[in-house]
């Protein structure tokens, strides 16, 4: 697939630049069906680092596979500030959930240790903690914020659902660390540069803590308004869709952060309170999802789920931002913590594959199979999202992993994390 130039996007007062689609699956935080997602990423970009490998498209997540990827991110840097999301959807967002996911399938501490490095570095960057120019910016709350701008030039400087994803990252890293108790008392191979904790459990509480903090003095405090029963909308006074419900994958950036969060402080046993409050959150946002799809038969007869960009309506969900719902929706039945089974899943795979793969190399870009521009555009490759779906349709794994791999090889990290993980689930399926 040819790559495309980065395209701007309008993410309401604010202009960013979206690095999304092509195999990196990435979204614009704002989306809809005005703005344009670019899709691919660009080939100098892709060309700078190794090739990503799988030794097969079955079987068990093998060493070589996983070495390819420790090498991969060994070449990375991680993004200087949010600035276009790059620490939402952006590059460095992304590579720091991967490495997340492949470190929680290998258990290989260089992976591990690689993503603190990130986290380390994303927390730096938060506009309270980070100096001139990369913070100490006054956001539209009218303060120097725990909070993350994605651009610095508007007034006033709004913030919406890309502070879920810095949440996450320090949330996830940390629960990763408190589920490996064995290096708990260790110190952190990479130092402490940022005097964040010299001890691996000690960092994971660091980073917990100030995770909280964000959420404590800004997401809920005044980004979020969660008055009706749990629900996400944006504070009235917000200038980025003030008033107005939480478009689903802004949704699940906040989850990520939410359900992460819940299970660190479950596991450091320290504030119940939280993880109520957290779970809570997380619970009514997929029960408000799946109460807005709408089910019904596909032409194979299998049942699929046609739904809307927000839980307002409006327009129909376009292939970018659907694979970000599918992927923090994945996530969240992964935990096991949010009452959502195989049979509710199973039909998101059956609308990729009945309903949007309309003929071969051409995948629509819209949930109910038609296509559109910008984020709606058709693509003639699966999004990670979407990859992740033929879990639920095993008879389409091994078609849809050949279209993203057609030589097993790859340059992003989250489409090749993604292969793993289902590699990994399927593989143990099989016993």
């Amino acid at each position: 697939m040819a790559p495309r130039k980065p395209a701007k996007v309008l993410l309401g007062s604010t202009t960013l630049i979206c690095l999304s689609a092509g195999l990196l699956a990435l979204g614009c935080t704002g989306g809809g069906s005005a703005s344009a997602a670019v899709a691919a990423a660009p080939a100098s970009a892709a060309s700078a680092h190794p090739v990503m490998k799988l030794s097969s498209l079955t079987g068990p997540v093998t060493p070589d596979e996983v070495n390819s990827f420790e090498s991969y991110i060994k070449t990375l840097t991680p993004a200087g500030d949010n600035i276009g999301n790059q620490w939402a959807q952006g590059h460095s967002g992304e590579d720091t959930k991967a490495m997340g996911m492949v470190y929680e399938i290998s258990g290989d501490q260089a992976i591990l240790d690689r993503m603190i490095g990130y986290c380390d570095t994303v927390l730096s960057e938060r506009d309270d903690l980070a100096a001139a120019p990369v913070g100490q910016h006054v956001l539209w709350t009218g303060d120097i914020g725990p909070a993350w701008p994605n651009n610095v030039t508007t007034d006033p400087i709004g913030t919406g659902g890309e502070q879920g994803d810095p949440v996450g990252h320090l949330a996830n890293c940390a629960r990763l660390i408190l589920q490996t108790p064995a290096i708990w008392d260790k110190p952190v191979t990479g130092g402490d540069p940022h005097g964040y904790g010299a001890s691996y459990l000690d960092r994971a509480k660091r980073f917990v803590a100030e995770a909280d903090t964000s959420v404590d003095q800004h997401i809920l405090s005044r980004l979020l308004d969660v008055s009706q029963g749990n629900r996400m909308y944006f504070a009235s006074d917000s200038p980025y869709k003030g008033g107005q419900p939480v478009p689903w994958n802004q949704q699940m950036m906040f989850d990520y952060g939410f359900q992460n969060l819940a299970i660190a402080h479950q596991l450091l046993g320290d504030d119940p309170q939280r993880v109520t409050k957290y779970d809570g959150l997380v619970q009514t946002s997929v029960d408000w999802f799946f109460s807005q799809a709408h089910k019904y038969t596909d032409s194979a007869g299998k049942p699929a789920y046609k739904w809307m960009y927000a839980p307002s309506g409006g327009d129909i969900e376009d292939n970018d931002h659907g694979s970000l719902d599918t992927a923090g929706l994945y996530r969240a039945y992964l935990s096991g913590r949010y009452q959502i089974t195989p049979a509710m899943m199973a039909p998101f795979a059956n609308t990729f594959v009945d309903v949007m793969s309309t003929k071969a190399g051409h995948y629509a870009g819209r949930v109910d199979g038609t296509d559109g521009a910008g984020n709606s555009a058709p693509t003639s490759y699966v999004r990670s999202g979407w990859l992740l779906m033929t879990e639920f349709r095993p008879d389409a794994y091994q078609t849809l992993m050949k279209v993203d791999f057609p030589k097993g090889t790859t340059t992003a990290d989250d489409q090749f994390s993604r292969a793993l993980e289902l590699k990994s689930r399927l593989a143990k399926a099989k016993g």
